[in-house]
């Protein structure tokens, strides 16, 4: 999208903004008054409720944002590009000036639940308080206790970079009246308990529709589309559907494997690269096994009558089609067949099979052709602690050869996917690794 129009978007939103913000004051006092008078502990909080806190903590992947690379625990200042510029994470230690060592509970839950800063503030919805509103009060206030406990460190919290007009925060106003509606989870008295333990997670803490979900031209995910897949803004990798059995649906998985790629990275039918490697890594591996076990239940519950999504770049005619196929299987044969095996089967939970994964022959390539091209490591974890890694080999084969194999990969043994272009491999060759 030009930026033209993404600035019409935006003057969109301020037209919004202008009388959702004249409707919102009316609503002020009440929001106050329901975080006033929500139950907040009166004494001081016990352990258990700070380690709960440090758990949930845990399941919330706080520390992924608000940590830069190098810097300490939680003091912020991890730079987040986004479409509308560079937001920097803020600090959340308890130094009383420059973290939340001010703030009450009742300032805590406001920003959680409500997407306002202490100050009354609209959040930006990089902070994926669109899913932690379904946190409920007993659960931030366990958060909120633990982050007291946080070592404090001085450290202002830096200054967003977004470009003109989105650094104007009355366009949230127009955003929230939008895209925003304040609830905690309810729970489903059709489902189990452990099935509502594991929606909770997912749909909550776990914020996962924050990048299973596609997102429209103002940043919001589509809610009718929810968890079916969608590119990661600037990131750049594929958050593929959890409805599609084309994509990873895990509707005809077994309960084991799901739990083992949740909690370990690593399954006998897939396993976890990109970013989805850092959050096994930094939170799902450490959540205990009866939420695991949850979320599992939950994700293998997801409706899964999605069609297959449309393929990125025109296919070839038979011909040419061929000739790339020729070349790939010379490229496997020399590369990749010792660890993935000649009939794709590869050797799990090592080395992930090619034949029927479905992380390789979705509608869009960009995964296995950054892959190819960056090479990668499952997570470390404390079930796979010595993880096998993939080589980089961008360094040794050109456009027309990585698309060769990529696209070899895509369509032999079982696989049916769609032919990959050299260009498209070129225009993921120079996307930055972090």
């Amino acid at each position: 999208m030009t930026s033209l129009k993404r600035i019409l978007l935006a003057l969109l939103l301020l037209i919004i903004a202008v009388p959702a913000v004249m409707i919102g004051s009316e609503f002020i006092d009440h929001e106050d008054a329901e975080s006033a008078a929500a139950a907040v502990p009166s004494s001081p909080a016990t352990e258990q409720q700070i380690a709960r806190g440090a758990y949930l903590a845990r399941a919330g992947d706080c520390m992924a944002c608000h940590t830069a690379r190098g810097g300490q625990p939680y003091a912020g200042g991890r730079a987040i590009p986004t479409p509308f510029g560079t937001m920097y994470a803020p600090n959340i230690t308890a130094d009383k000036e420059t973290g939340l060592g001010s703030w009450s509970a009742n300032d805590f839950w406001r920003a959680l639940h409500h997407g306002k800063s202490k100050d009354g503030s609209f959040l930006y919805p990089a902070f994926p308080y669109t899913n932690y509103t379904k946190v409920t009060r007993e659960d931030s206030n366990a958060l909120f206790a633990y982050m007291q406990t946080v070592t404090p460190v001085r450290q202002p919290s830096q200054e967003h970079a977004l470009r003109f007009p989105y650094n104007n925060r009355i366009l949230l106003a127009g955003w929230r009246a939008l895209y925003f509606t304040p609830g905690a989870y309810r729970a489903d008295s059709k489902q189990s308990v452990e099935w509502n333990r594991g929606a909770y997670l997912v749909q909550g803490l776990g914020h996962c529709s924050a990048c299973h979900t596609t997102r429209n031209a103002f940043g919001a995910t589509v809610a009718k589309s929810d968890l079916g897949g969608g590119l990661i803004p600037i990131m750049n990798w594929y958050a593929p559907s959890l409805t599609s059995d084309a994509e990873a649906g895990l509707g005809n998985w077994e309960l084991q494997h799901i739990t083992a790629l949740l909690k370990t990275g690593v399954s006998p039918r897939s396993t976890v690269f990109g970013p989805m490697a850092e959050v096994v890594s930094r939170s799902l591996q450490h959540l205990n096994d009866s939420d695991i076990q949850a979320m599992a239940v939950y994700l293998k519950s997801l409706p899964q009558n999605d069609p297959p999504p449309a393929f990125d770049t025109p296919q070839p005619d038979k011909a040419t089609a061929d000739r790339v196929m020729q070349a790939g299987a010379k490229i496997y044969e020399q590369h990749c067949a010792e660890c993935h095996k000649a009939g794709g089967q590869g050797i799990a939970p090592a080395y992930p099979p090619m034949n029927g994964n479905r992380a390789l022959t979705m509608g869009s390539a960009v995964n296995p052709i950054r892959m190819v091209l960056n090479g990668g490591f499952p997570p470390s974890t404390q079930g796979n602690p010595r993880p096998y890694g993939m080589p980089p080999f961008g360094q040794l084969l050109n456009d027309q050869e990585v698309a060769a194999v990529v696209s070899y990969i895509r369509n032999s043994w079982d696989n049916r996917a769609g032919f990959v272009s050299p260009q498209e491999v070129n225009r993921y060759r120079s996307i930055p690794l972090d």
